[in-house]
């Protein structure tokens, strides 16, 4: 799914001054890739790493170079559930969230 610059713009933009928006951007993330769809699901992600931390800083607290880091949230990419929960940690102490897993209906 790809995303005009512009749209893409207005998401970074929101993310920095709505935290709301941001935590849920970070949820919505993380559910889509749980229901199934992983690459939309890194996709969201890449975006709000991109609108919040930025990746030299997610380099910094993964000691993974921010190529590989791009590469891992890119199209192609597979990242190891080591890494990717590694980052989603960070991701979610930085936003000062702790997401949960709950059984739903679908």
């Amino acid at each position: 799914m790809a995303l005009t610059k512009s749209f893409k713009d207005l998401v970074q933009r929101r993310v920095a001054h709505d935290p709301k928006f941001a935590a849920a951007l970070l949820r919505e993330g993380i559910d889509t890739m749980l229901t199934g769809d992983v690459d939309t699901g890194k996709a969201i992600l890449r975006d709000y790493i991109k609108a919040t931390v930025g990746f030299e800083k997610l380099r910094e607290a993964t000691a993974t170079p921010p190529k590989s880091l791009i590469r891992m949230f890119s199209p192609r990419g597979n990242p190891q559930a080591l890494n990717l929960f590694g980052i989603i940690g960070y991701l979610q102490k930085q936003a000062g969230v702790e997401l949960h897993v709950a059984e739903g209906a679908r």
